[in-house]
This record gives C-alpha cells, structure tokens and sequence, in this order.
C-alpha cells in the first residue's frame, strides 16, 4: 500500500496552484506548465525538499540487468507484467521507471485527491529513471531461478525496482506482475486488435470501496484474482521457456524468444509487498509449483481463515517496524504450524514503504514527512531485506550460490533486524476484521 499521508504533498501543491494558478484546459497542461513561471517555483520548492535524495540502488550482483515490459492477450484477462533479468550488457538506456502519466492518475485517485495532482505527480516523477538496460538482450546460455513478484495496494508493476534489480543482478529472473483486479493505481489493456496496432490503451484505474462495501469480501474476491494472475504469469513464462511461440502485445525490441531454456524449473519462488504479500500466501496455497515464498510487511486482511493450513512451502516474512499490528501479526502467526518452515523478521527503524521505490526518488525532507522513509538509511533497509530473501531463496531453492553468507540474517541477528516481530500479542483480544484496518 501506498502511505494515505501523501495526500499532504497533494494538499501542498493544491495551494501552491492558488497562488500561481494556470489554465489546465489548454491542450497539452503538461506542456504548459513546463514553460510557466509557476512550476519554476514548484520545482524550487520540491528541489529544497529533496536534498538528500537518492537514485534507485544497482543491483550488487555479479550479472548486468536488462528490463522489458511483456503483454500476452491484449484483454483485461491477459496478462501483464514487467522483467527484470540478467543481461549480455548494459549499453542500453537506463529504464523509465514509471512510463505513462495515467499512473499518476490513478495514484491521485488512489489517495482520494483531486486528478490535478496527478498532473503535478507526472511532472515531478515522469522523467525518473532505474538502473536497468532498457530491452537489452538476455545473458543466455543458463538457466535462472524465477520469482513472480505482485505489488501492493495502489501500486504497479513498476515501483519495485530496487528489489527486482537487485535479485537479477544475483541471477533471478523477476516477473513483477501488474494486476487487473482493480488494487493497481492504473493498468491498461486493448479492446481489439485494431487498438493494438494504433497504440489506443483502455485504461482501469484503481477501484475503491462503495459506501457500506465490506472491506473483507471484497478484498478477499481481489486476492484470488491476484493469486491466479500469479500462476496465469508463470504458465506462460514456462510455456516461452518450453519454446511454445507467443507475441508480446507491445512489440517491443525484446525477443521473448530468447526466453526458451532459460529457466530452471525446479527453482521458482513467489514475492510479495502488502497486499502482494497476501497474494504470496494465497498463490502458495493455490499452486505448488511454486517452491517458497517471501511476504514483505504482509497486509493480512484478505486472507480467508481456511488457507493458513494449506501452505506446505517455506515461507518467510520480512516486516517494517512501524506498519505491522497485532491482529496483523497474530494472522502471520496462524501459519507458524508444526513441521512447517516458517520464519519471520523485522528491520529496525523501517517503515512500510522501505519496500517501495518511492523510498529512493524522494528526499530527507519529503520522505520523512510523508512516511517514505524510516529512520533506518533506505538502501541499508532494502539491502537487509534483499540479502535475507537471497539467503532464504539459495535454502529452499536449493540454489548453489554463496548467499548463504547472509544466512544470519534469516535469524534476525543484526543490530538492524529483530528476530520475528517487535509488536507484543500477548494481550490482544480475538482476532476480528475491522475495514481495511
């Protein structure tokens, strides 16, 4: 999820916008607004209160990482998704992190403000780019581990760089899908083929709850849809590696052909932030293809009762110090059974969106205000957190690589871990679901 205290940087520049007000219904705002003196002084502002910024962190692994963007099945029910992966070089331009501005529509919308400030978002944000060779060529000649990652409430397929970079830099392939349940701030599909060729999107934007929705039944509803877009992803990256022919609707310069023989099969992982991190625990009980599984400050909500016993896998949690509750924690707890290998950590000084790429493309300032960052350094937080995912991934993929180096980690023995939770269940009443909690 995305923090609803950014709301107040919107707010911010709403009253900014009073001051230097500008006509919005000219053809192109974004256009008019570059060439004003109005954001001249927005981007002053923003430039004073991102000191202390930092780029989107390079993977420490041995490999270069390439990036593409693969769309099977132009409809809504196809699927959608962004890869990271590991590359023959890394001569091609950097990646566009967040490529087209109805995603910042659709964030606008997701924190319930004003589509203006979506505008204002593009602007400040449209141009980022991560530290990935934009469709350059697959490193070939191995077979790759995968993990398919799913995003948080809000968010897209996009703003996990940090993480998925990081892990193909180790060798992983990384699918991080964009999900069609509603839960994405934006995504897009076509409506036929002629909209295809023309590059005509028919956007959904991000669904809220109708007055007097229940949250659980409907996020539940959500959260099945996303496991099986989870396997419905791993299907057809396994039929690419089988060799069966499939054509990326985006036609790209990526050749997905290169995908064929590419995976090692027997080594394939699910991961999770938030509401992704449920979806990890669905998809595992739904498909046993995929061996284990990592949830990321797991938002637990959504998960019905009857699936904590049908998770046979590993499965680890890594939280956030300040987003986890007790009802939160007691639902982890649920799958701590017997003869079952579970383990749970959490990062000191580490907020929920220490997962999350925002982390990086903000300052001090702007991050610490809107609940961006921790008082943990954001990339000593993702590095914990992608170091003790290598070592449990190397553990029960049973990869042979060195990341059991990081096995400690696993355990919680850092000054910046605690092993399993810092949130006190002892007294907490029995669990009962209040909306979105």
């Amino acid at each position: 999820m995305l923090p609803s205290k950014l709301h107040a940087l919107f707010c911010l520049c709403t009253c900014l916008a009073l001051v230097y007000p500008f006509d919005w219904q000219v053809l192109n705002p974004v256009a008019h607004i570059e060439s004003s003196a109005w954001v001249s002084k927005i981007q002053a502002l923003m430039g004073a209160a991102n000191i202390g910024q930092t780029k989107i962190p390079r993977g420490n692994g041995f490999y270069s990482v390439g990036c593409t963007d693969l769309m099977f099945d132009y409809t809504k029910k196809g699927t959608f998704l962004r890869l990271y992966y590991p590359s023959q070089d890394d001569h091609h331009s950097d990646t566009l992190w967040i490529p087209n501005k109805e995603y910042f529509l659709g964030l606008s919308k997701f924190l319930g403000t004003h589509w203006l400030m979506g505008k204002i978002m593009s602007l400040f944000f449209g141009s980022v780019t991560t530290p990935a060779a934009w469709n350059a060529p697959l490193r070939t000649g191995e077979k790759y581990p995968l993990i398919i990652f799913s995003h948080g409430l809000g968010a897209l397929r996009t703003i996990y760089s940090a993480i998925g970079i990081d892990l193909a830099s180790h060798g992983f392939i990384v699918a991080a899908v964009e999900h069609r349940d509603g839960s994405a701030s934006s995504t897009y599909y076509f409506k036929d083929q002629s909209a295809v060729e023309i590059g005509n999107k028919s956007w959904l934007y991000f669904r809220t709850l109708k007055r007097g929705e229940e949250a659980f039944p409907f996020r539940n509803k959500q959260l099945r849809q996303r496991a099986k877009e989870c396997s419905q992803a791993l299907s057809l990256i396994l039929d690419i590696d089988h060799g069966r022919p499939v054509t990326n609707v985006l036609d790209l310069e990526f050749d997905v052909e290169q995908l064929k023989d590419s995976i090692d099969r027997d080594k394939i992982a699910v991961m999770g932030h938030s509401f992704g991190g449920a979806t990890v625990i669905q998809t595992l009980s739904e498909d046993q293809r995929f061996r284990c599984g990592i949830a990321l400050d797991a938002w637990m909500l959504p998960v019905g009762d009857e699936v904590y016993s049908r998770i046979p896998q590993p499965l680890f949690f890594i939280n956030s110090e300040h987003f986890q509750n007790p009802s939160n924690i007691l639902r982890m707890k649920k799958c701590f059974l017997p003869d079952r290998k579970r383990k749970m950590i959490t990062i000191r000084g580490s907020v929920h969106q220490n997962f999350v790429d925002f982390t990086f493309a903000t300052g001090k300032i702007i991050g610490h205000l809107f609940t961006l960052k921790g008082d943990i350094d954001s990339n000593v937080a993702i590095s914990l957190s992608n170091k003790a995912s290598l070592a449990f991934l190397q553990k029960h993929l049973g990869l042979e690589k060195d990341f059991d180096q990081w096995d400690s980690l696993i355990e919680g023995e850092d000054d910046h871990l605690i092993p399993g939770t810092n949130i006190d269940t002892t007294n907490t009443k029995p669990l009962c679901r209040t909306p979105e909690e």
